[in-house]
């Protein structure tokens, strides 16, 4: 009875989460973001809104990253305009962004000082090189102490082809879109890296534009689609002492697929 209980009790949560009435709000500043939010919107069937600067960045990779940090040391955020959507008729708020310096970028920070989004509940998604969904949410909890945040979704931009699938699975798992998938397994228990998974490590990653590291250790599973890897992997951080990171790579069982790193996790 228990059991039967509790199983009714996730439907009913899962049935409630279909209902509620979704916004995808999202800040691109190159269209990579803005693709993932799209896919998001077309899957969710909720209403969309891009997040605009009043001054926009050049979309230039060098003269972004100058702007950005002038405006992080100044602490002076960019301004934005005003919304068209009004925050307090959704129930849930997908808020997409950019990873700059290992967070969310500028044109967020603007917004969640200007809104504080009481009561409602926040489920991220970002693109990065290399990583960053991580520390993003935890910055966005700390930023939004009254809103309910989720877990959330990022993809590498060198994957973002890859972001439909993902997303489908996201949605599903989490209660946001009927349809069921099947859990993923856990990964294996932290063994020694052997050639064989040094190989698979550095053709995912050494193609990288900065250094990742050596992996150590390796956790693996493997489901219907794909061989995955969890790497735990010795590196240096930016003060120069040693870090250790961890850093998925997957591998696709279809004819010819190469090893993709999806995801470094500081």
């Amino acid at each position: 009875m228990k059991k039967l209980l509790l199983s009714l009790a996730v439907l009913t949560s899962f049935a409630a989460g279909y209902a509620q009435k979704k916004l995808v709000l999202y800040y691109s500043e190159t269209g990579t973001t803005k693709t993932v939010a799209q896919e998001l919107q077309k899957q969710l069937n909720a209403d969309i809104e891009c997040i605009e600067c009043v001054e926009p960045y050049s979309g230039k990779f060098q003269e972004t990253i100058q702007r950005g940090q002038r405006e992080m040391n100044s602490g002076q955020m960019p301004a934005i305009k005003p919304l068209k959507s009004i925050i307090n008729d959704y129930d849930v708020i997908f808020l997409g962004y950019p990873i700059w310096f290992g967070t969310y970028a500028n044109p967020i920070a603007t917004l969640v000082k200007e809104k504080q989004f009481e009561g409602k509940t926040i489920v991220p998604f970002c693109t990065f090189g290399s990583g960053g969904l991580n520390t993003s949410t935890d910055a966005l909890k700390k930023a939004l102490p009254n809103a309910i945040i989720k877990k959330g979704y990022g993809v590498r931009t060198a994957r973002v082809a890859a972001a439909a699938k993902e997303i489908d699975r996201f949605l599903k798992e989490n209660g946001y879109k009927e349809g069921k998938v099947d859990p993923l397994p856990d990964f294996s228990a932290q063994q020694p890296v052997n050639e064989e998974d040094k190989a698979v490590f550095d053709e995912a990653c050494s193609s990288y534009q900065f250094p990742l590291g050596t992996p150590q250790t390796v956790g693996k599973r493997q489901t219907a689609h794909s061989t995955d890897y969890q790497f735990i992997v010795k590196s240096r951080g930016m003060n120069g002492e040693d870090a250790t990171s961890t850093i998925f790579v997957t591998v696709g069982k279809e004819q010819g697929a190469k090893p993709e790193f999806t995801e470094v996790v500081r």
